[in-house]
């Protein structure tokens, strides 16, 4: 991964405190391999490259690694924690050891596997608070689509539900330097 652009995503987060306080959260359920991910970093990004102030999220996506227990039950009982500390934010916890299953995918390792299965490489990001303060990410695409404001398909997505996705989403109506790869 491009150490400049790590460093410069780190540091964008850093800046934020709502999106610390969202960290804080979700690290204080101390959930195996757990990170947030999708919208919640990718409309970040994509506000800064285009000098905006927050853009809203339909739902903060919480994703986490447990072979232990991947009832739907949990993941809900997670979302209600999530949402006594933070009831202002719609939060969507899913353990990826369930969304193999539903995918009609072979198991996932961990969630870096999980996510290289997203639509978009732009998408395909988490971050996570760690345990000593430290903001990590995974990117098994890299962050260059993200910076570079490119959205095309992650090798792992089909193309037709993509492009159905791309149009249904409008992104080019909020953000309108993207590039979007058909």
């Amino acid at each position: 991964m491009n150490n400049d652009l790590t460093t410069e995503f780190v540091t964008i987060i850093e800046k934020d405190a709502w999106m610390l306080s969202i960290l804080e959260a979700v690290k204080s359920l101390s959930l195996p391999d757990c990170w947030i991910g999708a919208g919640f970093v990718r409309n970040k990004i994509w506000d800064y490259k285009h000098n905006r102030t927050r853009t809203s999220l339909n739902d903060i996506d919480v994703i986490y690694f447990d072979e232990n227990n991947a009832s739907r039950e949990s993941d809900l009982l997670l979302e209600e924690k999530l949402s006594a500390m933070i009831p202002s934010v719609n939060w969507s916890v899913k353990n990826q050891v369930r969304m193999s299953i539903r995918n009609g995918h072979l198991p996932y390792k961990n969630c870096c596997e999980a996510i290289s299965y997203w639509p978009e490489t732009a998408t395909a990001i988490a971050v996570q608070l760690s345990s000593d303060n430290q903001i990590k990410i995974i990117a098994p695409y890299g962050l260059n689509d993200l910076f570079n404001l490119v959205v095309k398909p992650t090798p792992n997505f089909d193309l037709t539900t993509y492009r159905t996705r791309v149009t249904n989403k409008g992104w080019k109506n909020t953000w309108e330097k993207l590039f979007i790869e058909e």
